[in-house]
């Protein structure tokens, strides 16, 4: 669903004026809805190929590991969150692009894999694959070195990279997951009430 309402967004907002819909640090407060609507903002049309490719390898990333609702919960809640982290950076006056949800998305789905479920039927290969993802993805940040400039300029792409949307993203992804992964594991250990006769 959360994969659906990106690449659906971002296909219906293409036509449509960015500075009606990216985030813009300047208008968070009287205009929150940016934090959501700023995903479906792309530059150029390398842009939005590239995060509708993105949307459909996280969307088949959640099928084959069969991650539940609450990790698709969990991705939503990072959704805006994701946006509201770029105020870290005020100089970065605008921001569009799936690509920070997409983050969310994967740092959400390593950690369901490494830590959601229990018993006999789910495996450690299951967890290797859920860690694997997650050293990838914690390789892949450091090497963009968020820290660094705001904006990213690099010969291989026609716009400008926001490599903190990216960090803010995946951070936003975890913290989500671990907070809906506490929230079932607290709810696994209550015994069920029952009615008194």
């Amino acid at each position: 669903m959360v994969a659906a309402a990106g690449l659906l967004g971002a296909l219906l907002c293409w036509p449509l004026p960015a500075a009606w819909l990216d985030w813009q640090p300047a208008l968070a407060a009287s205009q929150p809805w940016r934090a959501v609507s700023a995903a479906w903002v792309h530059w150029s049309v390398q842009h939005l190929a590239a995060n509708i490719a993105g949307v459909l390898l996280v969307a088949a990333l959640g099928h084959v590991a069969r991650l539940p609702a609450r990790a698709a919960l969990a991705w939503a809640l990072a959704w805006p969150l994701t946006h509201w982290g770029l105020l870290l950076r005020p100089e970065l006056a605008h921001y569009g692009g799936l690509s920070g949800v997409l983050h969310a998305g994967v740092a959400v789905a390593a950690l369901w894999l490494m830590l959601g479920r229990q018993g006999p039927a789910f495996g450690t290969r299951q967890r290797w694959i859920g860690a694997g993802i997650a050293a990838g993805l914690t390789v892949k940040l450091l090497l963009e070195a968020p820290w660094g400039p705001a904006l990213r300029h690099s010969s291989s792409w026609d716009i400008a990279i926001a490599p903190l949307a990216h960090a803010t993203g995946a951070l936003s992804g975890a913290a989500c997951a671990l907070l809906l992964l506490l929230l079932a594991w607290s709810q696994r250990g209550r015994p069920k009430q029952t009615m008194a006769p």
